[in-house]
């Protein structure tokens, strides 16, 4: 993965178009754990041809979101596939100028939380397979507090803030080889207003 430690902040209707595809999205979670991958072992993963999957990959990186990695083995035949970019930001305010563009950015956000569900859904289905310490770890919440539009906003910093901690925690563990014990996490929170 590459060195910059900062998400891209994805501003344009093409890219956001490019990554808004249900498979593009699933594709790019599913590098963003591996590292580094080819489009067979994606296809495995995803369960889709490879083709297909070399097909979408190129598309991504037709719109920068992945590169080309150092290759991993012997044959020279494989294409090895990055992201290019820590994962990407989105803001209502580069897409809120046009309709076409506020449409867009709605789509990929609905997809993106299904996708979520989809992925909580599993870990539901399957939660006592993990164990009881991974069972206690686990949570979901909701809390609905009465907030400005800035609290709101130094809410979501500190938050990130405190994820990023622990995600630069745990590569550090993985690169000194202190890696067991470790599952990928899921950690999906949102953040907005509403009126009962």
């Amino acid at each position: 993965m590459p060195s910059d430690n900062e998400p891209r902040r994805v501003t344009d209707l093409g890219t956001l178009k490019a990554i808004g595809h249900p498979l593009r999205m699933r594709l790019y979670r599913a590098l963003h754990i591996a590292r580094t991958a080819t489009a067979s072992q994606l296809a495995d993963q995803v369960d889709e041809a490879v083709s297909l999957v070399s097909y979408h990959l190129r598309k991504l990186a037709d719109h920068g979101l992945i590169e080309q990695a150092e290759q991993q083995s012997a044959d020279g035949r494989e294409r090895w596939w990055q992201l290019a970019s820590r994962g990407l930001t989105f803001r209502d305010a580069d897409f809120s100028d046009s309709p076409e563009k506020a449409a867009v950015h709605a789509a990929f956000g609905r997809v993106a939380f299904e996708q979520r569900g989809d992925l909580f859904r599993s870990y539901l289905d399957s939660s006592q397979a993990w164990g009881p310490e991974w069972a206690q770890a686990a949570f979901s919440s909701e809390y609905l507090p009465a907030l400005t539009a800035a609290e709101l906003a130094s809410l979501a910093r500190e938050m990130h803030d405190l994820v990023k901690k622990y995600e630069a925690a745990a590569r550090a563990a993985q690169e000194a080889g202190e890696g067991e014990g470790r599952e990928q996490v899921a950690l999906h929170l949102y953040g907005f207003p509403f009126r009962p």
